[in-house]
């Protein structure tokens, strides 16, 4: 219990706004992410989908990281059935570090050695409360720098 108030403290103090992006199977997945982040005092930008009618996941994915690339928030999360779609679309942009987690510590790590700026979840293999789990790791990690700052400096084409 002790651990996850600590949690919500550094949340709350450290992360403000983030933006939220899913297509139609991620969509109950968001609204509960939504409603968790909400109760935590964080604002949540919602790109869509707002249903679960079928949608094409680059419409929600491509106007979240150009947020996140305009400095409107720092991070995101993006859900669609494998977690795939959405984290290849998320990471054609330079500047966007979708991390694809299905557990705490792959989200944990995403933060502290690849300073992962949207955390992309798998809505059709992981269930809600796994995901809300998944969240809170991601959010409360932190990028730990040193070598790896200059691994993900390197990540970025220079074409």
């Amino acid at each position: 219990m002790f651990i996850q108030k600590a949690i919500f403290i550094i949340m709350r103090k450290e992360i403000k706004v983030i933006g939220v992006a899913c297509d139609h199977a991620g969509f109950s997945m968001k609204e509960t992410i939504k409603k968790y982040l909400t109760q935590h005092s964080i604002e949540v930008i919602d790109f869509g989908t707002h249903s679960k009618e079928s949608m094409d996941y680059p419409d929600v994915a491509h106007p979240l990281a150009n947020a996140i690339e305009d400095n409107n928030f720092q991070l995101g999360i993006a859900m669609c059935g494998s977690g795939n779609g959405i984290s290849m679309t998320l990471n054609k942009h330079k500047n966007i570090r979708a991390a694809l987690c299905w557990n705490k510590e792959l989200a944990q790590l995403a933060r502290q050695h690849n300073n992962a700026n949207i955390l992309s979840l798998p809505a059709r293999f992981i269930d809600e409360q796994k995901a809300i789990e998944i969240v809170e790791a991601f959010l409360s990690a932190e990028f730990e720098g040193g070598r790896h700052l200059r691994r993900v400096q390197k990540i970025a084409c220079k074409k």
